[in-house]
């Protein structure tokens, strides 16, 4: 199939850090929760600390999965930007390598989706 080119395709993006009035853009993934179909994303301060994150976006955000209530996130096996890490719960967003447009996926042993209906193996 040929492809025609429209040309320089020159533009400012929207999602500039700049933008987000001193916050940054951060995308979160429950992993094997296919009831979200992609990434939620927040306008976040730097400075939060990890565990308000946590407790105060995240948890909420997929309280309305029925895994939601016996999920301990704390125990979670999490990347960033898909490399592993573990985030120290006390520090800001910005102490645990987190920068705009970061990408943070958690994966919760035990919660595999709905009745262990997780689609994404692996």
């Amino acid at each position: 199939m040929s492809v025609k080119s429209i040309g320089d395709y020159s533009f400012t993006p929207k999602d500039k850090v700049e933008n987000f009035h001193g916050n940054m853009l951060v995308y979160m993934q429950w992993e094997k929760h296919l009831s979200f179909c992609a990434p939620m994303a927040f306008p976040l301060p730097p400075d939060m600390p990890f565990g308000d994150l946590v407790a105060g976006v995240l948890a909420p955000a997929y309280a309305v999965h029925p895994d939601s209530e016996n999920v301990d996130f704390e125990k979670g096996e999490w990347q960033l930007n898909n490399v592993p890490f573990t985030p120290d719960f006390s520090k800001s967003l910005q102490e645990n390598g987190l920068s705009h447009k970061s990408v943070i996926r958690v994966r919760t042993p035990g919660l595999e989706g709905l009745a262990g209906a997780d689609s994404a193996a692996g």
